[in-house]
């Protein structure tokens, strides 16, 4: 089995010669862009205004996974959604190879964040996640994963244990903490009862959504997988809890007009935001040895970071005994 390539090998010459690769004439301005996971440039053509090339990260995820992000997006935008879905190219290829980098191009899409604190920006999310929803319960994912408790908790605390990342003398409240919400997570989980799977988007905040005149454009389905649909709801909420509520019912107001909500996966709410901050660390843990990510996030491992994230997760206990928020 060869090895995988590095991103220390994908050089300006690279990314502009894969573009080439895949039919497009490059002018030579090539931009990188905010992106951690994998490595994602706007890059100038001759002809056309310029594209997005994003490059997976090796060995993350499989060919299937890949292109069925690419399925879901394109069957979105298909039904006039407004994503940003990947290029096809003559031969009808949305994935392309260059020196052992798989790749993907899209039309570079402006736009700012939305303003969350607008009522009407919320329920216009509303409309058009609930229409996402809509088509992700149309039918599952085959090669992609699902947010479970295991996945994103259980398997995080592992690593997290396993490879030596949390100061000795932070352990046992660390890891004494993280099993106390762990479990309530699942009673959580209990209390919400069988609630439906669909494709999401899966990491839908604020800075995956371009806001332009004509609204939103959601961006980066790289992390789309089987879900509850509150997933893709409970990131754009933020306050107490009487401010998250008003905005609850603001979103929904958009988006049960094209897809039901069902309430018990209020339940879930607290238990999803606990269980993103275990993956979140874990996941910068896994990431540590990419040289971006140092001097990206140079806060993580230090002794304050998980001083902090003991108490976050604290305080993620107490809100999750607490009764969910109601919205009828």
């Amino acid at each position: 089995m060869s090895a995988l390539p590095s991103y220390q090998a994908l050089t300006p010459d690279t990314v502009l010669d894969a573009v080439e690769s895949a039919g497009h004439r490059c002018d030579g301005r090539l931009l990188a862009l905010n992106s951690y996971e994998n490595r994602v440039y706007q890059v100038g053509r001759e002809e056309g205004p310029p594209l997005v090339a994003k490059f997976y990260r090796p060995g993350r995820w499989s060919d299937e996974a890949i292109l069925e992000e690419h399925a879901f997006t394109l069957e979105l935008a298909e039904r006039e959604i407004p994503v940003v879905p990947p290029l096809r190219d003559a031969a009808g290829r949305t994935l392309h190879r260059f020196q052992g980098f798989r790749f993907a191009l899209a039309p570079r899409c402006p736009g700012r964040a939305p303003e969350l604190d607008d009522p009407d920006t919320l329920r216009w999310m509303g409309r058009f996640i609930g229409r996402i929803h809509a088509v992700g319960a149309l039918g599952p994912f085959e090669h992609r994963p699902a947010l479970t408790v295991e996945s994103y908790g259980d398997e995080s605390l592992a690593y997290l244990l396993d490879h030596g990342f949390i100061p000795p003398d932070l352990e046992p409240a660390y890891r004494s903490v993280a099993e106390d919400v762990l479990a309530r997570v699942r009673a959580a989980y209990a209390r919400a009862g069988q609630v439906a799977l669909i494709r999401l988007h899966g990491d839908c905040h604020p800075g995956n959504v371009l806001w332009s005149e004509s609204g939103p454009h959601f961006v980066d389905f790289d992390d789309c997988r089987m879900g509850p649909a509150i997933q893709d709801m409970w990131m754009l909420l933020s306050g107490d809890r009487g401010a998250m509520t008003g905005q609850l019912l603001d979103f929904l107001e958009g988006y049960e007009e094209f897809h039901d909500f069902d309430p018990a996966e209020l339940h879930l709410l607290e238990a999803l935001r606990t269980l993103r901050l275990l993956h979140y660390s874990a996941w910068l843990a896994r990431r540590w040895a990419d040289p971006a990510f140092p001097a990206s996030f140079p806060w993580f491992n230090t002794q304050r970071y998980w001083q902090d994230q003991v108490l976050a997760l604290r305080e993620q206990a107490a809100l999750l005994d607490e009764a969910p928020l109601r919205v009828v």
